[in-house]
């Protein structure tokens, strides 16, 4: 860390008597920055000798099934995004947005309970209720934020709260914050949930917490199960259905539409910035008193600037579209079935599901930065993820098809990752 050396009394007396009203921090204190940077330095050496070192790639065009990237020729077809509908640079977003605009302004400058709610904070709030069928809703400037805010809003140390092994960061963290025991379950392990469901049975409150959809995995939670064991056990369920709403379901309403528990889970926490647009936001729906709560609680609510209008009018569009027809739902089912057979015959490690979330398992760190170095220059961008993103020696290429993925765009992943995989002995 950063070492700061005594000041001189000698000095300090030297400085103040001759009338300067303030030390020069050149002259007064000496900074000794080696420290610092041997040790962040030799990290940093540590992640790129281990493989895992995370370079961004600079976009040079919106969003969208192809883009630009700086320093790399042509377009290339993206496969790493979480615009799961197409919808992040649709033409009827950006007109909501700039109309917005024109009538609402860029920003609000302030805090939602200060100077900081318009109409259409308040329309965004009762279009997502109307779209969960919930009583009530919250946003947020981010789903991450959202989960902060909840867990020490409404658990006391009188509480419990049991999370699924494998779930979210933002859960993780959200859950740190608050005094209430917790408990952890193997990932989607039923038998374990019930045993620490009886566990924490004298508790004044038990809150389940889990994502609706596994983002590294594509694993979808067994909510069916998870409400009935609320049930059992007067337990809580809380979802963050992040990689869900928009898409799964027969209507694209989330993880408890796709299980058949509509109306049973407590709480939903989710985002603006995946399949709903893909531009930033977050929020809670759920029950009313939850949300009462939150507005007089929620830390990163009070006091995080309010959504900007344009993002909260191109997203109540957004909602309208999805609720207007299911036709970009059922393309994007459409190319996750095509890709996941294709892939599977080709023989690659896939892990088993229906999601448009893919993993590529590679295991090993380096592999899977080679492969997605080489799909880059073929054409195909893709990310690898390895630790401490997904466990170590679990190191993958994670997959994310769209609705605005043309038949073309498979062929040409498809075909990339054979010819690479066979390069690598990934594949024979």
């Amino acid at each position: 860390m950063l070492r700061l050396t005594r000041i001189s009394p000698i000095l300090f007396r030297r400085v103040f008597s001759s009338g300067t009203s303030r030390l020069c921090a050149a002259d007064a204190v000496q900074v000794e920055d080696d420290t610092l940077k041997h040790i962040l330095g030799t990290q940093l050496s540590d992640i790129k000798a281990a493989g895992t070192f995370k370079q961004e790639f600079e976009i040079t065009t919106p969003q969208g099934p192809s883009i630009s990237v700086d320093g790399i020729e042509g377009v290339v077809v993206n496969f790493c995004s979480n615009n799961y509908l197409g919808l992040s640079n649709h033409p009827r977003l950006i007109d909501a947005a700039h109309k917005a605009l024109d009538s609402h302004g860029f920003g609000l400058s302030s805090v939602r309970f200060i100077c900081g709610t318009q109409d259409l904070h308040k329309q965004l709030e009762r279009k997502i209720s109307d779209f969960h069928g919930t009583a009530d809703t919250i946003l947020y400037p981010s789903c991450f934020d959202a989960n902060a805010g909840l867990f020490e809003s409404i658990l006391t140390a009188e509480d419990a709260v049991l999370s699924d092994k494998l779930n979210h960061a933002s859960i993780i963290d959200g859950i740190r914050l608050c005094k209430a025991r917790r408990y952890r379950y193997e990932h989607l392990d039923m038998e374990d949930l019930e045993g620490k469901l009886t566990e924490a049975s004298d508790a004044r409150m038990r809150l389940i917490a889990t994502d609706g959809v596994f983002s590294m995995d594509g694993h979808i939670a067994p909510l069916a199960e998870i409400c009935a064991l609320a049930k059992k056990h007067d337990a809580l369920v809380f979802v963050d259905d992040c990689h869900a709403t928009g898409f799964l379901g027969r209507t694209g309403r989330g993880t408890d539409e796709h299980c058949g528990v509509v109306g049973q889970v407590d709480i939903i926490n989710s985002t603006l910035g995946k399949a709903m647009g893909g531009a930033t936001g977050g929020y809670t729906t759920g029950r009313k008193e939850v949300v009462d709560i939150l507005r007089q609680r929620a830390r990163p609510y009070l006091f995080s600037n309010t959504l900007a209008p344009p993002v909260a009018a191109a997203s109540i569009t957004a909602f309208d579209m999805v609720q207007e027809s299911t036709g970009l739902r059922d393309q994007l089912m459409e190319n996750t079935d095509y890709f996941r057979t294709a892939m599977t015959q080709a023989g690659f490690d896939i892990k088993e599901g229906t999601h448009p979330i893919v993993p590529i398992m590679l295991f090993d760190a380096a592999l899977a930065g080679e492969m997605a170095q080489k799909l880059l220059q073929r054409g195909v961008y893709l990310t690898a993820f390895s630790y401490p993103v997904v466990p170590k020696g679990q190191a993958r290429i994670r997959v994310q098809l769209s609705a605005a993925h043309t038949k073309e765009h498979l062929e040409k992943a498809i075909s990339s990752f054979k010819e690479v995989g066979k390069e690598l002995g990934v594949i024979v």
